[in-house]
């Protein structure tokens, strides 16, 4: 368990930050790049929280905590470098939590009808934070690609972060009356 008795260290003050396996790095490098917009994405679902139970229901807010959580494990992931003997087994994303996202799109999807159009990001409030949330972690996904281009990635990471995207796509139409609300794309509509 974690136990933060001091919130300040002052330890970045010069602008550099420790990983999971204590090296320092500069905040503005890949890794803490790529963890840093996770954890943004995940600031951006707990908003989407507050009006997603209402629309989608206490299954909905289930959903989205734990991939709060998921997210949390996401981070730590990336924040910890791949190494061939570590001392501490780190933190991973596993296989369980992509198949996880992948059988829950699978579920909401059988309930929406096929898309004809682009959708614009909108609808119900809470369909709107989850396109939001959608945009970070796309966002988010490339720069963990970004980084597994230079450094050892967990291939799940950026499974994860790819699946959760189509995640959130999907369980935005749900929560829009099941794609009834969606707001669609017209090509050239506003010449």
């Amino acid at each position: 368990m974690v136990r933060l008795t001091r919130i300040y260290t002052r330890g970045g003050d010069q602008g550099q930050t420790s990983l999971g396996d204590g090296t320092r790095v500069t905040k503005h490098s890949a890794r803490p790049t790529a963890y840093g917009t996770v954890d943004e994405a995940n600031a951006v679902i707990g908003l989407a929280r507050l009006t997603a139970t209402a629309d989608g229901g206490p299954e909905c807010d289930a959903m989205l905590a734990r991939i709060q959580n998921d997210l949390f494990d996401l981070g730590a992931d990336l924040c910890t470098p791949e190494q061939a003997d570590p001392k501490y087994p780190p933190l991973r994303i596993v296989a369980e939590q992509v198949t996880r996202l992948e059988a829950e799109i699978d579920a909401m999807n059988a309930e929406l009808a096929p898309l004809n159009s682009f959708i614009l990001p909108g609808g119900k409030p809470a369909a709107a934070q989850l396109h939001l949330a959608r945009t970070v972690t796309r966002r988010a996904e490339r720069e963990i690609t970004a980084l597994a281009e230079h450094e050892p990635v967990n291939p799940l990471a950026v499974q994860y972060a790819n699946r959760l995207s189509d995640h959130l796509f999907v369980l935005a139409r749900w929560i829009n009356d099941r794609g009834q609300q969606d707001v669609l794309w017209v090509p050239g509509g506003s010449r």
